[in-house]
This record gives C-alpha cells, structure tokens and sequence, in this order.
C-alpha cells in the first residue's frame, strides 16, 4: 500500500470512530442539545472531506509530473541512435599488419637480400549510415617510414560507399580492390600461407591493385556469385616493360582516357569449395601515350578446395596485349599459375608447399620464364595472429636466382 494510500486509510478510520463516538456520547440530559452536536459533527467531516480533496489533488500531480518524466526519458533514449554514442556503435576500427625478414643468396647476378623490413601497417574505418548504407576504407603505410628520400609510402587503398539495392544485390562507388583473384580482395597475413605474397598475384595480376569507379555485386543463387565493376584502367609504357603491375595509377589524378572494364563469376555452392574466374578489357593500356600499344585483355580462373585438415589451391592469370610495341619484346602475352597444397597438423599448426611459374615476356622464346618453390609453417598462436617461416628455391631461364628463408609475423582485427 503507498503512502497517499495510507493517509486515506486513516482519515476514514478517524471519521467513523468519531462519528461512533459521537453517537454514544450523546444522551438526552446532555447540556448541549443535539442540533448542536450534529452541526458540529457536520463541520468536522467537511473538514475531512476539503483534506481528502487536497490529497487526491497532490495525488494526480505526482502521478502527471512522474508520467511527464518518463515519457520525456523516453523521448531522450529514441534520439539517442543518431547521437554520439549511436556513431560510436556504428563505426569499426580495424587493421592488419606484416613483419618480415628475409635472407636470401643471390646467384647468377641476383643480388643478396638480408633485411628487416615493417612491410605493411594498414588500418581500417568503417561506418553504417542504416541497415542499407555503409562506408569502409583502408590507409596503409609501406616500409615504416614515408616521405622525401623513404623507402615507404602512404596509400589509401579502399574508400568506397556501399549500398544495398535488395536483399542479394549491392552497389559501391569510390575507392575499392578489383574483384580477381584469390589475393587481390582478401590479404590479411593470417589468411594465407608463406611469408612473402605468391608471385603470381604479386607481379601478374598484380596485387594489391584498387582503382576508383562503381561496382555491382550479388547472389544469383544455387552458390553463384557475381562482380561488374568499371574503374579506372592501367597506364603502362615500353618503359616499363608493358607490365601490369608497373602501370597501376592508384587513383592518384588517374588517366581516365580509356577505362577498364572487370567482371567476376564464382561459384560456392559446396561447403570448402570456391570456383571462380575473371575477365578484364582496357582499350588502351597506355591511356594513348604510346601508338605502338592497344588494348589489354586479361583472363584469370582459380579454384579452391577444403576437406578437414587437408587444402588446395590452384590459380591460372594471363594478359593479352595488342600492339607491335609489346609483341616487340614478348610483352604481348603474360602469364602465371601456382599450385599450392596444405594441411592443417592441429588448428594452430599448419604446413604448405608452393609450385609457382610465371612469365611477363611469355611472347617470344627469350628465356624469361621464372619458377619458384615454397614451403614453409605458419603457427597461429590466436586466429588473428600468425608466425610464419618458409623456404624458396628459385630456377629462373635467366640464372638470376634468390635462394633462401624467410621469417615473418603477422596480424588483423
């Protein structure tokens, strides 16, 4: 019972036994008559009844003023998702990072490398606008240390919008990875295997390649996926050798005289296991500076299979370049694939091996195919965490050849 409740109580007790009392103290020899007495009685309840009003009327001010409260409450916690806090629960910080070290003797004129080297530090930031909109990017610093007379580099690598247009199909616009590969979208160190990036998606590809333009993405269900995107192209020279990797423009004031257009089909309709391909045109891969030089074509399928401990991974890249420029010196064609079979000794041990052949002046019979062979450890002490030591041996038609081991530690979150 509360406390108003209470008061009541009690002033209605008081009354009746007043009224009780008053009844029985009241006999006929009494010196004051009975007119008298009732008026008194009359005028003590009226007293009752004006105390009782004041109550009920404090009663319904509390009552509004805590109702007014809570509903102001309310009112303060609905306007809080647009409010700091909001913005807080709806921004993610993220990164991934690499150390390595290398040590590898060169033959044949290639030349030592025996270095420490902090070889990415990369951060990511995102933000959900709604349940539609959202926002990502990805600033990365190369080599530690950038600016006039470094070794690094400062790189925005991702800083896209994206959109969902329904329940299976996306759009972006901005900043963003071009959909190929394994590697391209998808390079955190405790993803992959091996210290170093495989050299078929590091030079042929080339990763890690981005571009600014707009994008479609989805589900076209039964485990298909797919990827449109038109971007920015490459803007490569005879200088450079025609090499894709050499002409990436990292949307810094990028040539849009000729655009690039990349779409991606994959298929992951069993558990472990992802098929995909990619196919690429630029008109112009010179972006018109050099006339001896046309359009490039690049082609790209991959597989992927995962059963228990034991994984398999195979890729294949090719480049088609037309012109008398890059058929000149075998650029005209280029190409690439690996092998690359692991298995899981425990979920923090596992152990690989890496066939790799590639060749960026497959054109013409000058001897510059290159091969390598890796095989190494990785040891997760957490999921987001990983050690890593492998071995390569290289044969390269050139006899330029780095033949050693290299150690690395790497992390994301």
């Amino acid at each position: 019972m509360s406390k108003t409740s209470k008061i009541y109580a009690r002033t209605a007790l008081s009354a009746a036994l007043m009224a009780a009392l008053s009844a029985t103290a009241l006999p006929a020899s009494a010196d004051m008559g009975m007119e008298a007495r009732f008026k008194a009685l009359e005028a003590r309840m009226n007293a009752l009844e004006a105390e009782n009003g004041e109550l009920k009327a404090k009663l319904r001010q509390t009552g509004e003023q805590a109702a007014a409260a809570s509903e102001q409450a309310q009112k303060a916690a609905d306007a809080a998702p647009s409010g700091a806090a909001a913005w807080a629960e709806n921004t993610r910080i993220g990164g991934y990072g690499e150390l390595h070290y290398n040590n590898l003797d060169g033959k044949g004129g290639a030349s030592d490398k025996d270095e420490f080297d902090l070889h990415r530090f990369v951060l990511f930031f995102g933000h959900t606008f709604n349940e539609r909109t959202r926002f990502f990017s990805e600033l990365e610093l190369e080599h530690s240390i950038a600016g006039e007379g470094k070794k690094g580099e400062i790189e925005l690598e991702q800083a896209y919008v994206e959109f969902d247009l329904n329940a299976d199909h996306r759009a972006k616009a901005g900043l963003f990875m071009i959909p190929v590969g394994l590697l391209n979208e998808t390079h955190e160190p405790p993803v992959f295997y091996g210290v170093e990036r495989n050299p078929i998606e590091k030079d042929i590809i080339p990763a890690t390649w981005w571009a600014g333009g707009a994008a479609l993405s989805g589900n076209l269900g039964a485990g298909f996926g797919y990827d449109l995107a038109i971007h920015e192209g490459l803007a490569t020279s005879a200088a450079k050798g025609y090499t894709p990797r050499a002409g990436r423009q990292k949307t810094s004031e990028a040539k849009a005289d000729n655009l690039a257009y990349t779409a991606r089909l994959k298929w992951t309709g069993l558990p472990g296991v992802e098929i995909g391909g990619s196919f690429q045109h630029q008109s112009d891969i010179t972006q018109g500076a050099d006339a001896t030089a046309g359009s490039a074509n690049l082609y790209e399928v991959h597989g992927v299979f995962n059963r228990g401990p034991f994984a398999l991974k195979a890729l294949y890249a090719q480049w088609d370049l037309d012109g008398s420029g890059p058929a000149a010196i075998g650029a005209d064609k280029q190409l690439g694939w690996y092998v690359e079979p692991s298995f899981k000794l425990s979920p923090q041990w596992g152990v690989f091996a890496r066939y790799n052949l590639w060749d960026s002046k497959a054109g013409d019979d000058t001897g510059s195919e290159k091969k390598q062979i890796d095989f190494g450890v990785n040891f997760w002490p957490h999921p987001d965490v990983v050690l890593k030591a492998d071995y390569q041996v290289q044969d390269n038609d050139d006899g330029k050849n780095q033949n050693g081991f290299n150690l690395g530690v790497g992390y994301m979150f």
